[in-house]
């Protein structure tokens, strides 16, 4: 079997042989655009191909840049496009092309690599941790009223700023401006490249579907903060709420909820632990639902990973960290100072061990070390070694990504 880089001609077959791996068609193009595969950087696409030349396997990776705790801006290969023909699966092609594509990584300086898996146990093999996650908040209208703020402080945009409904080709600068802001500040977010919305691929409000788009203005016309909604049969679904501001969320919020001839409101994307639930009058009237993994994380360096984050407490932890996909082991001490990291190779005893994947679960925050002690993923050698590592690895908020690759 050969494993090769793909050329601009050879995109017909890659996207052929992608579909036909999940047993669907291409679709047709659309006014506008809007394909997703038209987002595909062709020289970061690999096809496996038998000894006769016939391709039975997929992978590719986008370029995206990932937040991290502290609000750093790192390199991160989005893997998707992933793929292998029912002709040839469990005969080795989809490790093959993982083990191919997470060399090239390395070779080419990525530290971490990321993806959304369609289904969860088929990447921890390969080293694949789940690391932020996301829910589903549906609301019935008639209960659907916000509780008033008690006390300055409350997070509440009813005074300020202004709510614009546009279509969403009307607001297209608006919407690749105001995510941008956003992303660089919400830990676990991936950037939404330019040619992306240029291109409309992905889903809404990338998409050319059509959507109406509420979009906040703060007290001097500037936009900070977008909802991205359709309706249908008498449910508003939000794609997307956009701001890292609460009380524009809260207003966004409002707005949506208070929607005329609507009788209940889904927000799709709820970020863990998100304070609208608690801003209903009838914390009952807010159903969860949908509750999964998000963005995978595989760290490919891992002192080079920690040592990227910010940190918000000072403290040291021996990690032994297996790799067994691809057949590494090391142990690394890690000290933690005034927000920086340094993480060198040591033989000190360990206080953890743990496998990569587990380690990239951790790496954004979302994940509680303690929670995997307790699921038997990582071992503890020492009392008090979990409750050091929750507050080492702890974020300064939730991880949340919301972007489709």
């Amino acid at each position: 079997m050969e494993i090769r880089s793909t050329t601009d001609e050879d995109l017909d077959v890659f996207v052929d042989t992608l579909h036909a791996a999940f047993g669907l068609f291409p679709e047709t193009p659309v006014e506008g655009g809007g394909l997703w595969w038209s987002a595909l950087e062709t020289d970061r696409c690999l096809l496996a191909l038998t000894a006769d030349g016939r391709p039975v396997g997929t992978a590719a990776t986008h370029s995206f840049e990932l937040t991290l705790p502290g609000e750093t801006l790192v390199p991160a290969a989005g893997v998707t496009a992933v793929g292998v023909l029912p002709s040839h699966r469990r005969q080795g092609v989809l490790s093959a092309m993982m083990r191919h594509q997470l060399a090239e990584l390395r070779a080419g300086g990525d530290f971490l690599s990321v993806l959304l898996a369609s289904e969860a146990p088929i990447y921890g093999r390969f080293g694949y941790g789940p690391a932020t996650y996301t829910a589903q908040l549906t609301v019935e209208r008639h209960k659907g009223a916000l509780a008033l703020p008690r006390g300055r402080g409350t997070a509440d945009a009813r005074a300020t700023g202004s709510v614009e409904v546009l279509r969403r080709a009307e607001c297209g600068e608006i919407l690749e401006e105001v995510y941008d802001r956003y992303r660089r500040a919400q830990p676990g977010a991936l950037s939404r490249p330019h040619r992306w919305w240029t291109l409309r691929a992905g889903q809404p409000p990338i998409s050319p579907a059509p959507r109406y788009v509420a979009v906040h203005r703060d007290n001097d016309g500037l936009p900070d903060g977008y909802a991205s909604y359709s309706i249908d049969s008498g449910t508003l679904t939000v794609d997307e709420t956009i701001t890292t501001d609460d009380a524009v969320f809260t207003a966004l919020a409002r707005f949506v909820l208070g929607h005329d001839l609507v009788s209940r409101v889904v927000f799709k994307h709820v970020p863990p632990g998100h304070p609208l639930r608690w801003q209903l009058a009838d914390f009952r009237a807010g159903e969860v639902s949908g509750d999964m993994d998000w963005l995978y994380v595989r760290l490919l360096d891992v002192p080079g990973a920690l040592t990227a984050r910010g940190w918000f407490t000072d403290g040291e932890l021996v990690l032994d960290v297996e790799d067994p996909f691809l057949g590494e082991h090391g142990r690394y001490l890690l000290t933690v100072r005034d927000g920086k990291a340094d993480c060198v190779p040591t033989g000190r005893e360990p206080d953890l061990s743990l496998d990569v994947r587990d380690l990239g679960s951790v790496y954004l925050g979302g994940t509680a070390p303690s929670t995997l002690v307790r699921a038997g993923h990582i071992r503890a050698h020492r009392p008090g070694a979990a409750t050091l590592a929750d507050a080492l690895f702890r974020a300064e908020r939730s991880p949340h990504c919301l972007h489709w690759f």
